[in-house]
């Protein structure tokens, strides 16, 4: 038996902060020796942080990164482990993403990144090239102080494998796992029996499943082992790294990390047996005949051993069950330890969040309140780098430190719920159980005297009286009085939000939370700038239906019982009027449904659709409910509104990351914001399918009677158009 202990991590590491960056990869590469591990594997890109973006094209950064590579060889750290680190490079004046291989103190091998990725949130190609050689390694010249400093001038660059004594080693970064032809397959048949995948995977809602297949596969067909690293925390962007690093032997996995968690450093290891793999592959006579011909591939040889022979004391790892988190699950976890990295590495001293007692910004607050219930329980399994952050934060003195999580959000978290005449007394007093129940610090604010003095001027200036829809007003005017109040809204969250610490004699300030979904974002069906004129969204990328699952969820796990009340009322803004015969909804002002939002977002972006495949795959799936013409309807409807509204995205609040169809346009969804919103070309087309799928039921459907004329095959009341009359209300108080 050749027996090895392999190492793999989770890493929160922060873009630019190298002092931070490097004291992680160093406690990660002592955890893993004290474990007995003799290969150990870091996320990609780990000495400078994965989102440095822009930065990536500045000298200093390449030149930080080598400077703490140099501090990394001249230690003790690298002996007798081999590491994997990953870091920016630039070889002939071309940047590359690089993993460097490393052990007792020299450089084995750099192998720059074959496949960057390139969609989605990825922008690879804006910093970095692809490594395109796969029949060479070169030399490459190492910079002279980090040459000087380890008596060796140059190291092999570009696509291989090390050949150990008694193992031999490969790597792959990120999204070479997921390429068809992946640079394993040629590696694993000519005998490569162990993989490093250094990798900055953000968590998506539902992804993770698809992650964790690919590892099992990438080993189940080709044998080997392959050791899975990962960022874990907010970088310093919209994105959460999910951790889940991991080792898998011939298709099981073998050992896992956490996917949410508030630990700086976590260190997965595992015993494999490299005798296992070439057992493996020797049973497979496919593989054989492949690996027989296979070509040549380029190879450092380097004289050392790291594995062990046969020992009692030493039993290689059994297959373990992959941990998966629900989606509710994953909305807790993942946002709450977003937060806590922005509002740790912020400066802030806590989060303000206008609270209306309404299902989004209820959300907000419950993951706030889990946050605080991660922190706790960090605190009491010994976590020293959290609890110093909880008292720094939460500004303990003489000794005291959080030990509740109540007690902790009443000193980090101010809710407020700013009602007007328009709002409910059961939103009201939602909103004050829910804050009850999280800890936070509740106030109560009635805003309507501020808008009548608003009102006041604009008459006296203007002499007109503005009024709402049902008092007979137009639609300008009931628009304007919607807006008036969420205005008021912004200024006071900025101003409560600057000011709160100060009254009660605490120091720095607080974060304003944004509670707008990502439905409402798509539609624009929220105030421009946010109504809270906030600085982080937690659910910004989250859908209302996702959103009501949490919140069942969250009343019974989280132990918040009140949200199966938020959860159970209609959606509404709480901005007109209450009258006995009307009552403002969501969807009524929408003109469409939270469910038809989704789906209308996944056909845009996931199957990118324009209007008319829009149109014609919603006639294929809404058949025998809507009519063409009423689906025709709905489609301009949408994209109407999409249109005009556009423009928000481009201030939209910061936002956590965590659907395939969010419409924020930083990186994520790049399209214009000035649009024609009549859409003239697209929409003729939509009639003219319309008109020929009338003309071809007719062709086919018998002679109708004329008492039948008006019956339709649509689903009953409700299923039309509603007319709008506002385009952008504020969502929620």
């Amino acid at each position: 038996m050749r027996l090895l202990k392999v190492a793999s991590c989770n890493l929160n590491q922060w873009a630019m902060d190298f002092d931070n960056n490097l004291q992680n990869i160093k406690d990660s590469i002592s955890r893993a020796k004290e474990a007995g591990a003799r290969i150990r594997i870091g996320p990609e890109l780990e000495v400078t942080g994965y989102g440095c973006e822009d930065h990536f094209l500045e000298q200093d950064t390449v030149s930080h990164a080598w400077e703490c590579l140099k501090d990394i060889l001249l230690g003790d750290w690298t002996e007798d482990i081999l590491c994997s680190i990953g870091m920016p490079i630039i070889h002939a004046g071309v940047r590359y993403n690089c993993q460097v291989f490393c052990l007792n103190r020299r450089i084995l091998m750099i192998r720059p990144k074959m496949a960057l990725a390139n969609d989605g949130n990825y922008r690879e190609f804006r910093w970095f090239s692809a490594w395109t050689f796969k029949d060479k390694l070169i030399e490459f010249q190492l910079p002279t102080d980090v040459s000087e400093s380890i008596s060796q001038h140059s190291a092999p660059f570009g696509y291989g494998y090390i050949q150990l004594l008694d193992a031999s080693v490969a790597a792959e970064t990120c999204e070479e796992l997921f390429t068809a032809n992946a640079p394993r397959i040629a590696l694993a048949l000519k005998g490569v029996e162990i993989f490093t995948n250094a990798s900055g995977s953000h968590h998506q809602l539902r992804k993770l499943n698809l992650r964790m297949d690919a590892i099992k596969n990438a080993t189940r067909f080709c044998g080997g082992i392959y050791m899975y690293s990962n960022h874990q925390g907010c970088d310093g962007g919209r994105l959460y790294y999910d951790g889940c690093s991991c080792i898998a032997v011939n298709g099981d996995i073998v050992a896992q990390g956490s996917q949410f968690s508030l630990k700086d450093v976590e260190v997965s290891t595992a015993i494999v047996d490299l005798d296992a793999v070439s057992s493996y592959r020797g049973s497979t006579s496919s593989f054989r005949e492949q690996a027989s011909h296979q070509e040549d591939v380029p190879s450092v040889r380097a004289p050392y051993k790291l594995c062990q022979a046969f020992n009692l004391g030493m039993v290689p790892s059994s297959p373990v069950e992959i941990r998966y988190h629900c989606p509710e699950e994953e909305i807790a976890l993942g946002p709450s330890c977003w937060l806590w990295d922005y509002l740790r590495r912020s400066g802030a001293s806590g989060f303000l969040l206008p609270l209306s007692g309404g299902a989004d910004s209820s959300a907000v607050a419950a993951i706030v309140g889990c946050m605080c219930q991660l922190v706790i329980k960090d605190i009491e399994d010994g976590d020293d780098q959290v609890k110093a952050d909880a008292l720094r934060i939460g500004q303990y003195k003489n000794g005291e430190f959080p030990t509740d999580s109540r007690e902790f959000a009443k000193r980090i978290f101010y809710t407020v719920y700013m009602g007007t005449e328009n709002s409910s007394e059961a939103t009201r007093s939602r909103a004050k159980r829910l804050a009850d129940e999280i800890g936070s610090w509740h106030l109560n604010v009635d805003i309507d005297s501020v808008v009548s003095a608003l009102l006041s001027l604009f008459q006296t200036l203007t002499g007109k009286r503005l009024r709402y829809k049902v008092d007979g007003g137009s639609n300008t005017e009931n628009l304007a009085l919607q807006n008036i109040q969420a205005r008021v809204r912004m200024v006071l969250a900025f101003m409560l939000a600057s000011l709160m610490p100060w009254v009660h004699s605490k120091s720095g300030f607080f974060l304003v939370l944004g509670s707008s979904n990502v439905d409402e974002g798509l539609r624009g069906y929220l105030t421009k700038y946010d109504c809270s004129s906030a600085d982080i969204n937690p659910i910004g990328s989250v859908s209302k239906q996702d959103l009501r699952s949490f919140l069942r969820w969250t009343a019974i796990h989280l132990h918040y019982p009140s949200l199966a009340e938020v959860e159970a009322a209609p959606p509404t803004a709480e901005l007109e009027p209450i009258r006995s015969d009307y009552n403002q909804l969501d969807e009524v002002d929408m003109g469409m449904t939270y469910e038809e939002l989704s789906i209308y977002g996944r056909l845009r972006k996931i199957f990118r659709c324009g209007p008319v495949s829009m149109f014609q795959n919603l006639c294929h799936k809404w058949c025998g409910k809507l009519t063409p013409s009423e689906v025709a309807e709905k489609v301009k409807h949408f994209f109407k509104y999409y249109s005009i509204n556009r423009h928000k995205m481009t201030v939209l609040t910061p936002s956590y990351h965590a659907e395939s169809y969010s419409p924020e346009d930083n990186r994520f969804d790049l399209r214009q914001f000035l649009y024609n919103s009549r859409w003239p070309y697209q929409f003729r087309k939509i009639d003219e399918l319309v008109n020929k799928a009338a003309d071809q039921r007719a062709a086919n459907l018998p002679e109708q009677r004329p008492e039948d004329s008006d019956i339709k095959s649509g689903c009953g009341s409700g299923t039309g158009v509603v007319a709008v009359g506002s385009s952008n209300p504020n969502a929620g108080l």
